[in-house]
């Protein structure tokens, strides 16, 4: 019988923490199918954020390293100067890119600093019990935003790709989705497609991931993945924002 599915040599054996329906474990084990398909396992280096993330390096079998809350774009940063040759990537969630660590993306992705970013939009802070996010929606309940988020009180939610795009030194910048079979296969090939653009030395590349967080959005795990398509997609469009050839 042919098998289907292989679990990826990089992902060790190892039960995720992940809520149900979290999308982070989907996300998870499509990058270290790519690491395996790309050959990349004695060349990748990922700096983990703080946030549901943190713990990648009790799944992934290759060069694994914390950062501090929303310096992941700097960590890769340093480790890409002093070691060219290795592939380096942060994975990073709205919170600690798109808040606490914004000059640290802002300004790698403006030098074009030759790294990755998988970055896991969820609209909340995931770990800390659900707080309004710099991503939140307006009008979306959080735990501290219980009437909806405001915009005149508390902003309009950021478009991290959008704002990115402006720079010179981005290279490859696309917003995908893991909440069905068909979003998972196009988020695989925009992770791929990002590590061959820092491969090719064309610069600075992110992909970003809207995920579901049934247990913060308080839905059931359908539910939120509909979400995704009928609610959250129209203040993110799915697609590639900017790709240089």
């Amino acid at each position: 019988m042919k098998k289907a599915y292989v679990k990826p040599k990089t992902l060790k054996e190892a039960h995720f923490h992940y809520c149900p329906g979290c999308g982070h474990g989907i996300i998870n084990r499509l990058l270290m199918e790519v690491i395996d398909e790309m050959g990349l396992r004695e060349k990748a280096i990922c700096v983990a954020p703080a946030g549901c993330g943190m713990l990648l390096y009790n799944y992934f079998d290759i060069d694994t390293l914390e950062s501090a809350h929303g310096r992941g774009a700097a960590v890769a940063t340093g480790i890409k100067r002093v070691r060219p040759d290795n592939l380096v990537f942060s994975y990073q969630g709205d919170g600690d890119l798109a808040a606490i660590g914004t000059a640290e993306g802002f300004h790698a992705a403006n030098r074009g600093e030759p790294i990755s970013i998988i970055f896991v939009n969820n609209g909340v802070y995931g770990m800390t019990g659900g707080q309004m996010a710099p991503t939140t929606l307006k009008q979306q309940v959080t735990t501290t935003t219980p009437l909806g988020r405001n915009p005149i009180l508390a902003g309009h939610p950021v478009r991290i790709c959008e704002v990115f795009s402006m720079l010179d030194g981005t290279s490859y910048l696309e917003r995908v989705a893991v909440n069905k079979p068909a979003a998972v296969i196009k988020t695989k090939k925009a992770i791929k497609k990002a590590f061959q653009c820092q491969l090719d030395g064309k610069g600075f590349s992110l992909v970003e991931i809207l995920s579901p967080c049934p247990t913060n959005w308080k839905m059931g795990t359908i539910e939120a993945c509909r979400w995704i398509d009928e609610v959250m997609a129209k203040q993110f469009p799915i697609g590639v924002v900017k790709e240089i050839s």
